[in-house]
């Protein structure tokens, strides 16, 4: 009798395994496929060729901060592309999305270079978390003018996938398309690859390379590694996040006793100040003996 084993497959959300699969040199073609989806579904034209600026070697190590996890490439016409996944929420997304890409922007020129030699920046950031408040799967960003809509620049543009979204979305029959490549990233059971990979061809390679990762007995230690840190790093960013909230609901509490306590204080300062008053003491005496100030006693006069 045959033993058939049956290997767990790991989860391609891990951004250490996502640039295993679309970050490498000999996966450049499913990199490729996916930013065309991507771009598709945006209106967007086609790209033809892209070169990887940072591809995965070994020296990503798993638990390494230094470790750049993200993919970058440049097109042919000389755009950059810079593609993430997030597995955790970090908060500020929206600040830090505009910070890296800010310095992937500004990182182009070397000083006394023209402003001209800039080229576009995309950020595509995919999530593993529901980020912006709409139903939308795929959300992209340029810089408009708000009332008429005229565009700014079409350097910046912000691409969004927010995994969670896609919660009631049932695979496609049929048809291609962005989501396809999501759901497989999101985890569709393997027992529904085969019709992903109907839909989008592309996918099969990346399919293939999952499997063999998840067979892979130094990439299963890797990816284990990658999401213990992951794991961690998020328990660590929750905890500070909780403990800035307890303290400052104590901070609260504290200012609003202290608060009450001051108010208190005025309103007895305030009531014998009345009485002086009415006993016709002179106002001199009054401020002295409530701790009010002139002005306040005589505004209690009218």
């Amino acid at each position: 009798m045959e033993l058939i084993l049956v290997v767990e497959m790991l989860d391609p959300r891990n951004d250490f395994l996502f640039k295993r699969i679309f970050g490498s040199e000999e996966n450049r073609d499913v990199l490729l496929t996916f930013l065309n989806r991507t771009f598709e579904e945006a209106g967007k034209p086609p790209l033809t060729e892209i070169v990887l600026l940072n591809p995965y070697t070994d020296k990503d190590a798993p638990r390494d901060k230094q470790s750049i996890l993200d993919i970058r490439a440049r097109t042919s016409e000389g755009q950059l592309i810079n593609v993430e996944m997030q597995l955790f929420n970090k908060y500020d997304m929206d600040k830090r999305t505009l910070f890296y890409w800010s310095k992937q922007y500004a990182g182009q020129l070397y000083e006394g270079q023209s402003y001209k030699l800039l080229r576009k920046c995309v950020t595509i950031n995919i999530l593993n978390y529901s980020f912006l408040p709409n139903s939308r799967y795929h959300n992209v960003f340029h810089l408009t003018e708000d009332r008429t809509g005229i565009p700014f620049s079409d350097d910046m543009e912000l691409h969004f996938l927010e995994l969670p979204k896609l919660d009631e979305h049932e695979i496609p029959a049929g048809s291609g398309g962005l989501v396809n490549w999501l759901l497989f990233l999101k985890g569709s059971n393997p027992s529904q690859w085969e019709v992903l990979a109907m839909n989008e061809p592309g996918l099969k390679k990346a399919m293939t390379t999952l499997e063999f990762l998840s067979q892979d007995k130094e990439a299963r230690l890797q990816y284990e590694a990658r999401q213990k840190y992951l794991h961690d790093e998020a328990s660590m960013i929750e905890g500070a996040r909780e403990e800035g909230l307890k303290l400052g609901k104590a901070e609260g509490k504290a200012e609003g006793k202290a608060e009450g306590k001051f108010e208190g204080e005025r309103q007895k300062a305030i009531e014998i100040a009345r009485n002086m008053l009415n006993m016709g003491l002179e106002i001199e005496v009054i401020v002295k003996a409530s701790g009010l100030s002139e002005s306040e006693v005589r505004s209690l006069k009218v």
